[in-house]
């Protein structure tokens, strides 16, 4: 699966897993009720899909231009950390105005969700990628059949 249809796939089960996720953490940290967190992690979700969609839009640009596209462990949490450390730029506001809280503890209630999220984007992409293959922007640009074929020809007419 590839292009917009991979996009709002992954978009959509990464966001409704993670608001389930970000719920149950906001709720038993800030000991708010799940009517309190349950509307926030709808609001985080919603920023979060469309920074998701713009994230891994331009990740995937930066991939395409690399010399190697493997999708190494240290690529994949890199893309991970990148991802949280952006997106708490937005979070931590709304966070600090909607539990009526300041910004350093709407910053330690994030930071705990810095913690697991990572962690919860990496196995996600793993799975999704184990599931749906991975982007093109991950894969190795395949040489035509002729290029192989001509420079094994000029190895050998030179040995």
């Amino acid at each position: 699966m590839q292009g917009i249809k991979r996009k709002i796939v992954y978009v959509t089960a990464f966001e409704i897993i993670g608001m389930a996720i970000s719920t149950a953490w906001l709720t038993l940290l800030s000991g708010a009720s799940p009517t309190s967190t349950g509307p926030l992690a709808i609001m985080i979700t919603s920023i979060a899909v469309i920074w998701n969609l713009l994230y891994n839009t331009a990740f995937e640009y930066w991939e395409m231009r690399q010399v190697s596209r493997t999708r190494t462990v240290w690529r994949r949490i890199l893309h991970a950390i990148g991802f949280q450390i952006t997106l708490v730029i937005y979070l931590i506001p709304l966070i600090a105005w909607w539990l009526d809280i300041s910004l350093w503890q709407a910053f330690v209630l994030d930071f705990a969700l810095m913690l697991i999220i990572p962690c919860y984007s990496f196995i996600f992409n793993y799975f999704f990628d184990g599931l749906f293959g991975v982007p093109l922007s991950a894969q190795q640009p395949k040489q035509e059949p002729g290029a192989c074929q001509e420079a094994a020809a000029g190895t050998s007419l030179s040995n």
